[in-house]
């Protein structure tokens, strides 16, 4: 599984920008993706598993190799907290739209320290659906080919708009 390392450009890497900027090999990573939304995967997961789809989530629970999240769509504009677009943060619906499930191996480098993937970590996944639905959450199961993540801190979810400015 070819989980990529990344490297600078635009917003950085935690896209410190006033609208959303990919970082490193996403471009790549996403062309050619389908769009699907949560609930037609969630309805048929079947139906998708020959695609590959780019999905936010916010991790809610970690397991060995899997984690659990909670679907979230991005905002077309991030919210500043002032002028500079360093004060910008990547920012995702506050409304969480299903559980779900990505079979993930972690880049060693993001599973220990304060910018580790961790319960709260927004990421953004690009896999494949296995067609199956977890029976624990009742959500779709994604196998991920690539990921980038935000730690805390480093996103905000559209609920911040009374303390920011777009």
């Amino acid at each position: 599984m070819g989980l990529a390392l990344l490297t600078a450009c635009g917003g950085g890497q935690w896209g410190y920008a006033r609208e959303y900027t990919t970082y490193g090999d996403e471009d790549d990573q996403v062309e050619g993706t389908t769009e699907v939304n949560y609930e037609d995967l969630r309805r048929d997961p079947a139906a998708y598993a020959s695609e590959t789809i780019a999905w936010f989530g916010i991790v809610d629970k970690m397991g060995e190799g899997q984690l659990e999240l909670t679907y979230r769509t991005l905002a077309p504009r991030n919210l500043c907290d002032g002028e500079s677009a360093g004060s910008c943060r990547v920012t995702v619906s506050e409304r969480a739209g299903g559980p779900f499930t990505v079979k993930v191996a972690l880049d060693p480098a993001h599973t220990e320290g304060p910018d580790r993937v961790w319960q709260g970590t927004l990421v953004r996944i690009v896999g494949k659906p296995t067609g199956e639905l977890d029976p624990e959450t009742g959500g779709p199961v994604i196998q991920a080919d690539w990921y980038r993540h935000w730690p805390h801190g480093r996103y905000v979810t559209t609920g911040a708009r009374g303390s920011m400015r777009r």
